[in-house]
């Protein structure tokens, strides 16, 4: 009997529950949250004199914009990564201060250095980086 025509001695049903845990499965990481893209076009500005900016006023902190971790990091130089980890698209990647400033996804515990390298075994894939650009208060974060 050929695949096609067991499932259709089967019906209907019977076929749905055999399939639906390998659809589901695919949709979704392991612990039930749906993936994201990585963010592509990102183009923003951020008014460092602004409330938003307010949030980037000492080394080691961290904002999360358009789906972006924007940072001071803890030599006063801003850099951009993307919130969306590079190991299962959730978007829990944060900055932490820990070891001279890393990317922390609080998922799986993806940690990634201030260029996007991995730097531990849970994934080879790097954390997607933005540019910045600082003129006078005006923060740029841009592809």
């Amino acid at each position: 009997m050929e695949r096609k025509e067991f499932l259709r001695s089967l019906g209907a049903g019977a076929a749905f529950a055999l399939t639906f845990p390998c659809v589901q499965g695919c949709s979704k990481s392991d612990n039930g949250v749906e993936p994201q893209p990585i963010p592509t076009g990102i183009d923003f500005t951020i008014d460092l004199g602004s409330e938003e900016g307010a949030g980037l006023a000492n080394n080691g902190d961290f904002i999360l914009k358009n789906e972006v971790v924007v940072v001071k990091n803890l030599e006063g130089n801003f850099i951009a990564a993307s919130q969306i980890c590079s190991h299962q698209q959730t978007d829990q990647v944060r900055f932490l201060s820990e070891n001279g400033g890393i990317f922390h996804c609080f998922t799986h515990g993806s940690e990634f250095d201030q260029a996007g390298n991995p730097l531990n075994s849970i994934t080879n894939n790097p954390l997607k980086i933005f540019n910045t650009s600082l003129d006078g208060d005006l923060l740029r974060v841009y592809d």
